[in-house]
């Protein structure tokens, strides 16, 4: 089986549902609140393993309950985390909002997630590995180093820009693979739709793909659009993790040597039955599931 590296944040969900958000000011009552296992990192890590994939998972959390809580969420998903580092911040946690139509706020606290060194052993897994996940829940100095040392080593990288920012420059020239939202996608190539920025994009990154939500997604290569993926429709319960969720399993079914049209419509499966689902890690659909809808 061929093995995924993800190098990304572990954050413990704390997640409040509320009917709408407030305005400036104001203070509304929430229906629910829930704790679960998250981050950029960790959910892509998930939703590759549980699609599949050999994943090993390099990261890092605090020496605190959090952190005990989403290593063993790691080990349940049969998730490598020997490269899972304690130390001493704070595990990250990200306070998620959720309204009644299913759509989310988030505020991230990085916490243990702002370890920036690269070691070794981390080297030594991502040249071992045929595909490098990364986002930006990490910091940058780290994900220039994992992607400059996956290139040099032959392995695909691929990159989630989330939270987007600017300056990205040196990141996107080691991409492979970029995966960006809509809105994203428009910040970074400072265009005004979704195509004209995934065309942009793709002057720089071999393969862009920009996911749509509902729209579905579409993908560019060479200054051209490509293929556009049909979306799959389903009402939704909670979008927190769906893109994460798409881009899991898209890599892992990459990884198995699937083409690139194939590991998109299972990917988009995938992201279906999650947002059908409530939480982010917890959400996301294991391989026999998504099998059961693929066509």
């Amino acid at each position: 089986m061929t093995r995924i590296t993800v190098l990304g944040s572990a954050n413990m969900d704390l997640v409040v549902r509320q009917p709408r958000r407030p305005e400036p000011g104001e203070t509304i009552f929430g229906t629910e609140f829930s704790t679960g296992p998250g981050g950029k990192g960790l959910n892509q890590a998930v939703a590759a393993a549980r699609a599949g994939a050999d994943v090993v998972f390099v990261a890092a959390v605090g020496d605190d309950g959090f952190g005990v809580r989403l290593r063993g969420r790691l080990d349940d998903d049969g998730i490598d985390t020997s490269l899972l580092r304690t130390v001493e911040a704070a595990t990250g946690i990200a306070q998620i909002s959720v309204t009644e139509d299913g759509e989310n706020t988030i505020v991230v606290v990085p916490g243990a997630n702002a370890v920036a060194d690269l070691t070794d052993d981390e080297r030594t897994a991502i040249s071992a590995s045929s595909h490098l996940v990364v986002q930006l829940e990490r910091p940058a100095a780290l994900l220039t180093e994992a992607m400059r040392h996956a290139r040099g080593a032959g392995v695909t990288t691929v990159l989630t820009p989330a939270p987007v920012q600017s300056d990205l420059d040196e990141l996107l020239a080691l991409t492979d693979v970029l995966i960006p939202n809509e809105g994203e996608a428009v910040f970074l190539a400072q265009q005004d739709d979704a195509e004209s920025a995934a065309i942009a994009l793709s002057r720089t990154v071999p393969t862009v793909i920009v996911t749509l939500g509902s729209r579905g997604a579409l993908v560019a290569s060479g200054g051209e659009i490509i293929c556009r993926v049909a979306p799959r429709r389903v009402e939704p319960v909670d979008t927190t993790g769906a893109g994460d969720t798409f881009v899991g399993v898209l890599v892992a079914r990459l990884a198995a040597g699937d083409p690139l049209a194939v590991a998109l419509d299972t990917a988009t499966v995938a992201a279906s039955l999650a947002v059908g689902r409530r939480g982010a890690a917890e959400s996301m659909p294991y391989a026999a599931e998504i099998a059961a809808v693929v066509i």
